[in-house]
């Protein structure tokens, strides 16, 4: 079990709140009105989150998960069979108890508690209930446990309801609303089934957990964020696979709530991951939650959430070696580490920077139990990297920063920072990990609901009005500069070496993910799917013409679609400016590539260059990136072929064709991305496993 963290308000609403004498609290949280763009576009996007299981990275296959699931079920069953199994019911259901234990009798709990030898006997009489109820049972052979207890979950329900969204039931046997701590709940979830979910139907997943409210001014939202721990009979996390995302043990509810549109946590992180950075996957949902003891009812439906995994050193989530309470030299101690920047709510163990000036609350996460000597290892890899910026030469590649972080995840976090324009930007959930022998990397993404202007940075007391589409957000907004992260890079953009990276980096994104047309399909891809869930979320929460909601000033609309096309018309318009002389328009693309781990430039064909870049590794898979720049004229479509030197495979694509034959790959343009202009770039990419090594080599391009 891992400690409860906490995600604080955005920081300028804090500060207005301090500056009127308020408390600091946190904050954690029909037809699609927008345009429909190229279909091929939409199509591509489509593609893309289907890659996704639905979320923010690769997911798993149907075949992997119903065998994961079926393991970890067979777990939280044990030697006992129960018929039927767990289910929902209407009015009451009758469960037979049996076991493969020869000689056991069965004695049986139905309050959540572990059966004893003095628990009630099971009689043969099927078990009567008539409530929610955590049947638990134990075979008992001479009065000891012998084998595996086993747990079945019965929802009472009194009503039925059908969804064209992944259906999440929570019920809490009774036990109220949740607080700070963890409480003991029941889990299903039901997946579509031919397009639709029903309270009715077999669940997917069923599962004993904990859970709890999290977040601070969001803890008090009535549509409020939850953190899910899933427990197997021995009170232990149990990895479960949820809709297509690989199995774990713990997730997050997140239910967008002043974030009017329903989607930009998800637009942030399918962005996010595109554009090679580290992102969670995600699914969207919808809840019902339970707290009473009276059966499930409409009114326990909570509306659309997103399932989130969470942060945490994994080889499915951040894939970085495990630091152990022993490893307290060389070259173990140099990883692995997650970190986050959580400004004026910082939780311990932290991170003390020596100077003026410097940063403040960088928190760690990972390790859980982090040795003085490890926090001394990396204060002080983080201490260089923050002294490297204000020397006299930041980009030299032994003594500047390239020494100490990755930059190129950098450049891309800070482009997507500069789009959503959130108020926490850099500030507040700003993430960075170190792997063993590796350098920081910013990452993972974390938190854009108050982004693509769902709070509107221009009224706060005591501050001047700013305008979102222009500016910057890196140098803090209202005066802020400094705080956090932002420090760190406002240094990096005026150092002109990453400034052309970033521009450059722009540059391909622009012909790419960031187009306008590929915008407006990944908003559209995101939106319409939920326009039947979106007209009971607000059926339930009517506040789209609510102007403040918890605490921040909000979009106001008659309705959802108009809040669709409200952060639409944000995105263009503040990517158009960003595009512009005034933001960091007009870079040129380096024809070398990109820099990554491994960036060869194939050689010219004609009239263009490939420039492949290894973005991602883990035991036994990679994931890949191949920019294609065009030359001094214009083309109108591309074709890239390169060989695999150590045996790899391609699992899934995106942005391309791919074909294969023995070790030689071939990539062709989409119909939306092979048309660019002289110097115009675009870029695709790639997963699959490896086995001897990730050599590539004769990367060519070939244009028409």
């Amino acid at each position: 079990m891992r400690r409860s963290r906490v995600k604080t308000v955005g920081l300028m609403a804090a500060v207005s709140m301090v500056m009127a004498g308020w408390p600091v609290l946190e904050i954690a949280q029909a037809t699609v009105g927008p345009a429909a763009p190229a279909a091929a576009n939409q199509a591509s996007i489509a593609r893309t989150l289907d890659q996704m299981g639905g979320s923010g990275s690769a997911g798993i296959s149907r075949a992997e998960a119903d065998a994961a699931t079926a393991a970890a079920e067979d777990d939280l069953t044990g030697d006992i069979t129960f018929s039927p199994p767990s289910a929902t019911f209407q009015s009451s259901m009758s469960v037979q108890l049996s076991t493969t234990v020869e000689g056991a009798q069965i004695r049986y709990t139905t309050n959540g508690a572990a059966p004893t030898a003095s628990s009630t006997l099971y009689s043969g009489t099927a078990v009567a209930i008539s409530k929610t109820t955590q049947l638990r049972a134990q075979a008992f052979v001479g009065g000891t446990a012998t084998g595996a207890m086993g747990t079945g979950i019965y929802i009472a329900r009194a009503i039925n309801a059908t969804h064209d969204l992944p259906l999440v039931v929570l019920d809490d046997y009774g036990a109220g609303k949740p607080e700070r701590d963890y409480r003991d709940v029941g889990v299903m979830v039901m997946d579509k089934n031919a397009g639709t979910s029903s309270l009715a139907q077999t669940p997917t997943l069923t599962t004993r957990a904990g859970f709890h409210r999290r977040g601070q001014s969001s803890y008090n939202f009535e549509k409020a964020p939850y953190r899910l721990e899933f427990r197997n009979n021995a009170e232990k996390d149990a990895d479960f696979p949820v809709l297509g995302m690989p199995a774990d043990s713990d997730w997050v509810l997140r239910g967008p709530f002043p974030d009017k549109s329903l989607i930009r946590d998800a637009f942030a992180y399918g962005l996010g991951r595109d554009m090679g950075l580290k992102v969670p996957r995600f699914s969207f949902v919808e809840l019902y939650l339970n707290v009473d003891n009276s059966p499930l009812a409409a009114n326990d439906y909570q509306g659309v959430y997103l399932l989130l995994e969470t942060i945490k050193r994994s080889p499915d989530r951040v894939n970085i070696a495990k630091l152990k309470k022993t490893e307290l030299a060389e070259p173990e101690i140099s990883g692995g580490y997650i970190m986050q920047f959580n400004v004026m709510a910082a939780e311990p163990p932290t991170l003390t920077c020596t100077g003026n000036p410097c940063w403040k609350d960088l928190e760690v996460s990972e390790p859980n139990e982090l040795q003085p000597a490890q926090q001394t290892w990396i204060t002080n890899y983080i201490q260089k990297f923050h002294n490297s910026l204000r020397s006299a030469n930041p980009s030299n590649a032994q003594t500047g920063y390239p020494a100490y972080i990755d930059v190129d995840s950098f450049v891309n976090r800070i482009i997507h920072n500069e789009v959503a324009r959130e108020g926490d930007s850099y500030m507040r959930s700003t993430h960075f990990y170190k792997d063993r022998g590796g350098k920081l990397v910013a990452g993972p993404l974390w938190d854009y609901d108050l982004g693509y202007d769902a709070a509107p940075m221009t009224g706060f007391p005591g501050m001047p009005a700013t305008s979102t589409i222009e500016g910057w957000q890196y140098g803090g907004m209202g005066g802020m500069g400094g705080m956090g992260a932002s420090d760190w890079f406002s240094k990096l953009m005026a150092d002109q070496a990453f400034l052309t990276k970033v521009k450059n980096r722009w540059a391909t994104l622009r012909q790419g993910v960031l187009s306008e047309a590929q915008v407006k399909a990944r908003i559209q891809a995101l939106s319409t799917p939920l326009t039947a869930a979106a007209a009971r979320n607000f059926q339930r929460w009517p506040n789209l013409n609510t102007a403040t909601v918890g605490g921040f000033s909000t979009q106001t609309s008659q309705t959802w679609a108009q809040q669709v096309q409200i952060m639409q018309d944000f995105v263009v318009k503040r990517t158009a400016w960003l595009n512009s002389g005034n933001g960091w328009g007009g870079g040129t693309v380096d024809p070398t590539g990109p820099t990554g781990p491994t960036g060869p430039t194939g050689p010219t064909g004609q009239g263009c260059t490939a420039a492949y870049a290894m973005v991602n590794q883990w035991d036994g898979g990679y994931q890949g990136e191949i920019r294609v720049s065009a030359g001094a004229a214009a083309i109108k479509g591309w074709k890239v072929t390169w060989t695999f030197a150590s045996g790899q495979t391609i699992n899934q694509s995106w942005n391309a064709t791919l074909t294969t034959s023995g070790s030689t790959v071939t990539a062709t343009n989409m119909n939306y991305n092979g048309s660019l202009n002289p110097g115009a770039s675009t870029n695709f990419g790639f997963q699959g496993t490896w086995n001897a090594g990730t050599g590539v080599t004769g990367v060519t391009c070939t244009a028409s």
